[in-house]
């Protein structure tokens, strides 16, 4: 007699990621009970409101001898050792061998700064809902000056969340990187939105939150009425999210006043979820993906932002992506519904107050 079928997350299985057009190896067999192992819990340490010794506090010194003014809010400044320079750049010289396969090119940028707040010790979990509010405007207004440059066609907002996502200074602060070229992953995702709507008429995430809104009990985390964060059904990572808006929009300028506001308590809810976690600041890169700014419409953009985590099972076992995901394809094993149904249950205060 042929097996009786199984539940998705009793067997190995494979999803499929419709935003990169990649296959998703999941393997919930590897952990049938995801919580086992210890469960850190760290003695919280009061933080600094201010450190004398961080280059990112109010009034403190930069490199160079720059000193920060005595910011009360968000602060902005173009980074003092950017990866990409605004300048020309002479074109790279042709390789000696002159093969096809040997290309490089000139690639212009700015590189900015933002800090959430002139508190050293605040995350975003730990903000008031109105101060990342303050933050999401921010976000708006560097989109759209960085948009005016007529050889910058991409923005590309993003933090890294802890020493163990490489981020250098705990200050709340994240990066900007606005690009010549479209990135890689943006460009990607902008590809698989445009055949999408080209077969079926529709904007592709649009769909997608409609389905899990017809099944929030399966993999959504978080609502409100203008935003919804959610684990993706071909998550990676293991306690991903993906924060979408409720309305077809395609760009931090497109966002009205009450959904700037609706966006900041979403970020709050997921982080504070994240910190509840494991009772721990939480580690994370999280950033946005919106339509490009060299003044094409791409109606099929839709905007949306991804929190990628690695903690796993406490706040010291973390997820590696090696061996099978480096040289194979993504895998995980804890299923999305899992994950969750976790985040899910946790409460939205914060563990500290």
């Amino acid at each position: 007699m042929p097996a009786t079928p199984r539940p998705l997350d009793l067997v190995p299985h494979r999803r499929y990621n419709p935003l990169l057009r990649q296959w998703i190896l999941v393997s919930p067999q590897r952990t049938q009970r995801p919580w086992q192992g210890e469960t850190t819990k760290q003695i919280a340490v009061p933080g600094l409101a201010y450190d004398p010794t961080c280059y990112l506090c109010p009034g403190n010194p930069r490199s160079g001898g720059i000193h920060n003014p005595p910011y009360a809010s968000v602060f902005a400044f173009d980074n003092d050792f950017p990866a990409l320079l605004p300048d020309e750049q002479p074109a790279p010289a042709p390789s000696p061998e002159d093969s096809p396969l040997l290309v490089a090119e000139p690639e212009r940028g700015r590189c900015r700064v933002l800090c959430f707040h002139p508190n050293h010790s605040l995350t975003l979990s730990r903000m008031a809902v109105p101060d990342i509010a303050t933050v999401v405007d921010a976000w708006a207004a560097e989109t759209s000056a960085l948009s005016q440059l007529p050889w910058i066609n991409h923005v590309q907002i993003f933090e890294n969340r802890g020493a163990m996502m490489g981020a250098s200074n705990p200050h709340p602060h994240c990066q900007i990187w606005a690009t010549e070229h479209i990135p890689d992953e943006p460009l990607r995702e902008l590809a698989a939105q445009q055949a999408y709507q080209e077969e079926h008429g529709t904007c592709l995430l649009c769909d997608y939150l409609a389905t899990e809104l017809a099944h929030p009990e399966a993999r959504i985390v978080v609502e409100n009425d203008l935003f919804v964060a959610l684990v993706p059904y071909w998550a990676v990572w293991p306690f991903e999210t993906l924060v979408l808006p409720r309305r077809h929009l395609g760009s931090f300028t497109d966002l009205t006043p009450p959904e700037r506001t609706a966006l900041a308590a979403i970020l709050k809810a997921v982080t504070t979820r994240y910190d509840n976690l494991f009772q721990v600041s939480f580690p994370y890169t999280m950033g946005f993906h919106q339509r490009p700014t060299h003044g094409q419409a791409h109606d099929a953009m839709h905007f949306h932002a991804h929190f990628y985590p690695p903690l796993l099972r406490s706040a010291e076992i973390r997820k590696f992506m090696v061996g099978f995901e480096l040289l194979g394809q993504p895998q995980r094993d804890l299923t999305a519904e899992t994950a969750a149904s976790r985040l899910r249950e946790l409460p939205e205060t914060h563990y500290l107050d």
